[in-house]
This record gives structure tokens, sequence and C-alpha cells, in this order.
């Protein structure tokens, strides 16, 4: 090969190299209603699913916005991560993924986690989402009914069961009406309360008292992770026994959580980043539901309420804390 023609495929190569170093990162955002703190856990898993697939965070511009707990602010934090016209938005929740998708109809929204996208109005379909948001859902048939029979198998003298929603939360109205349907179908009462933001949660478990609960269900929201240690710590006080969806409360003293792994979620919403930007819509990625589903119990706290767990409910636990 000549000098010259060497020459030039050298050049060639370092000017390649130059503009595929220059090219424009892609930008990725994530919209959270929780703190940074709070939802550490949650975005260290998705960027571990992340890592897995190839990608790290070197790879993109990376938007973070937290509304710190005031699900009032997503709205704005939606448009905002809007106007910078990302690839993607990632979302924590029913709530985030809502603003997102009202704020944008172009761009992909990829949501971590959603209790009931279909309920929510986030997408048409598990199938076949058909707009602009898809990604992973918590929800599965009978899950209302199931939260009611554990909880009722191991308080079994409960009448009464709260049931504290957030009333921002798109999934709640739903959700909590179906486990009143559920309680009231074996004879129990149940009844919603209320807590739209960390600061009414001591009211809302005042209102439990007043209304005379005997036991508590606390359905998933990024609100109530955020403010756990309160909501476990009143709970103690009251001595009301609770049962969460999500199993972060029972390691910090909860009674007892059933549900999915909201961590394993975050990491397979990675896939959907990554499907997205090799170009694939997310009107046609499909919303999977998990397949497994964790119990835990704290026996620690079942001896301070003084309670007994069926050895059939026993049989049935992935992990016990003690």
């Amino acid at each position: 090969m000549r000098r010259r023609e060497l020459l030039g495929l050298v050049l060639a190569a370092s000017a390649a190299s130059r503009a595929r170093a220059q090219a424009p990162k892609p930008r990725l955002a994530t919209l959270s209603p929780s703190s940074q703190s709070a939802s550490a856990a949650r975005w260290g898993a998705f960027w571990e699913g992340m890592q897995a697939l190839g990608y790290s965070r070197d790879h993109f511009v990376v938007e973070n916005r937290w509304a710190d707990g005031h699900p009032d602010r997503l709205s704005a934090l939606a448009a905002e991560l809007a106007r910078l016209d990302p690839q993607i938005i990632v979302c924590y929740g029913s709530e985030a993924t809502l603003a997102a998708k009202q704020a944008t109809a172009s761009i992909p929204v990829v949501m971590a986690i959603s209790a009931d996208p279909i309920g929510a109005g986030l997408a048409a379909s598990l199938a076949r989402p058909g707009g602009n948001v898809t990604g992973l859902s918590m929800a599965q048939p009978d899950m209302a009914g199931k939260y009611v029979q554990l909880l009722k198998a191991v308080v079994p003298q409960a009448k009464r069961i709260a049931v504290l929603i957030n009333p921002h939360d798109p999934t709640h109205a739903n959700r909590s009406g179906e486990v009143i349907r559920a309680a009231g179908s074996i004879g129990v009462e149940a009844f919603s309360v209320a807590a739209a933001v960390v600061e009414q949660i001591a009211g809302a478990f005042a209102e439990m008292t007043n209304r005379n609960a005997h036991a508590l269900i606390v359905l998933g929201t990024p609100l109530f992770t955020l403010a756990g240690a309160d909501i476990v710590a009143l709970a103690a006080r009251q001595r009301l026994p609770a049962l969460y969806d999500t199993s972060s409360f029972v390691a910090i003293g909860g009674l007892i959580s059933y549900g999915a792994d909201p961590n394993d979620l975050f990491r397979r919403a990675a896939y959907y980043v990554d499907r997205i930007l090799k170009g694939a819509k997310p009107a046609d990625l499909p919303i999977e539901q998990p397949t497994k589903f964790l119990l835990l119990i704290n026996l620690k706290t079942v001896s301070a309420l003084g309670l007994t767990v069926p050895p059939e409910i026993l049989a049935r636990v992935d992990e016990v804390i003690e």
C-alpha cells in the first residue's frame, strides 16, 4: 500500500473516531415522587439492570427529578423534563407516570413500577399499551382478596380493617375499593383513610383510632415508602397489626408483607429502555406483570403484638425477620 493511501486511511479512521467521540449522548430522564435518598435502592437496581445490558451512566446525559414527597410538584417537574426532550423518561410509580404522560404524548415513558396501569389510564391494555407508556405492572387478579385473607389469618379477631391510601396515586381508588369489597365478602368491615403528604400520615392514624380499626392494610406508593419508618412506628405505637405490599416495611419492623420485589421490577425496566433506544415503540412493547410474589413476616413484631402465625401461613413464608 502506498504511503499516501495509508496516511489517508489513518486520517479517515481518526476523523471517524473524533466524530463518534463528539456525537451527543442520549438524554435519559427519571421522575420520582420520592426523595433521592429514599428511592436510592430502586434506582440503584435500575442502573444494575442497565449495566447488565452494557450501559452505564456515562453513556447518557442523565436528568433526575425528585418531588421529595410532594406529589403536587410532579406536573411541573414532568413538564420541565419534556422541554428537555429526552429520548426516554423513566418513572417511579403511577403518579409520576401519569404526570409524564400528561406532559408529553411523543417522548417514550417507561414506568418502572405501577400497581394498576390499566385502571389508572396509563395504557389501553397490557398486551398492546397503545400510547407512549409501557413498563412494569404489579397488578394481578385477586390481590385484594389475598391481602385480606392473609391479614385475617394472622389477626383473626379483626372485624374492622383500615386501608391507608394516597389520594394522589391514580391506582388507589380502585385498589382500596377492591379491598373493601373483598373484606365485605367475608363479613369484615373495611374503610379507607387518606394521607396525601407525609405530614398527614399521623392524622390518618388518629382517624383509624377514632374509627376503632383492628388492623391495617397499607397500599404501596412511593409516598408511603418515603415515610416507611413513620408508618411502622405509628402502627407499633397504636398496636395496629399491618400488612404492606412492599417488603421494605417488614425489614424495619412492619408485621407482614405480600407482593413483588420492587427492585426486581426496576432492574427489568432497563430492558424497556434498551429496546426503545434500539428503535422499539412503547405502544408495541407489552406491559409485564410479576410472576413471583414474596411473603415476609417479622416475628419480633408478631411477638410484640401478642399474635400467633398459623402454621399454614408460616409454611408459605419466603423470609422470616427475627
